[in-house]
């Protein structure tokens, strides 16, 4: 099958029709050889990776994303504000329920007792169990999550760093066309992918 390729000085006309598949042509050579490496370089996703599982948005600072900063450390704040919540919480009701406890087996000691905090006061030895045993396992997702968020922001590094030489060019042009298709000899939708040419 012989194909036409487009050229831009080729007048293009409905009498002289040019095929969907012969638009696509390969893309211009980078001008700026130098530039694009020196890019490469400065933004290594190794290093960002690095760096932001050392410390969470210091390869947002390496990719100068500073504006990611405030969402990183809000996230992590709170659920490590959230996990010592649940551990001080677990920690008290665990007091509660040992003194408690010990109160009312004999030989009875009420020690600690009196140390209990009055909100726990209310509560039976049984039901500050319950709610131990409840916070202990809000300890454990409070972590996980907390984890969750450390490595979410080393993905978020890595992949910008690999981006930055993400080509957002407004001369290239991706366009979906139905049709035949001369070069796989059938008719359907075709993906085109053009680089227009000023």
């Amino acid at each position: 099958m012989l194909l036409t390729r487009l050229s831009f000085s080729q007048d293009v006309t409905p009498q002289n029709p040019v095929p969907v598949d012969s638009v696509i042509k390969k893309a211009p050579l980078i001008e700026n050889r130098a530039k694009a490496d020196s890019v490469r370089r400065a933004f290594s996703p190794k290093k960002a990776t690095i760096r932001s599982a050392i410390l969470p948005g210091w390869g947002q600072i390496y990719n100068h994303k500073y504006w990611k900063l405030p969402i990183i450390y809000g996230a992590l704040g709170v659920t490590a504000g959230v996990f010592i919540y649940n551990l001080q919480t677990y920690r008290d009701l665990r007091f509660a329920y040992a003194a408690k406890y010990k109160a009312s087996i004999t030989p009875f000691d009420s020690t600690d007792y009196r140390l209990i905090k009055p909100i726990y006061l209310a509560y039976d030895a049984n039901a500050l169990r319950i709610y131990r045993d409840e916070f202990r396992s809000n300890i454990d997702y409070s972590v996980l999550v907390f984890f969750l968020f450390w490595g979410l922001n080393v993905v978020d590094a890595t992949v910008d760093a690999h981006l930055k030489l993400f080509d957002v060019n407004p001369d290239l042009s991706f366009k979906m066309k139905f049709g035949p298709s001369q070069m796989a000899g059938t008719t359907g939708l075709s993906l085109v992918l053009a680089f227009n040419k000023h």
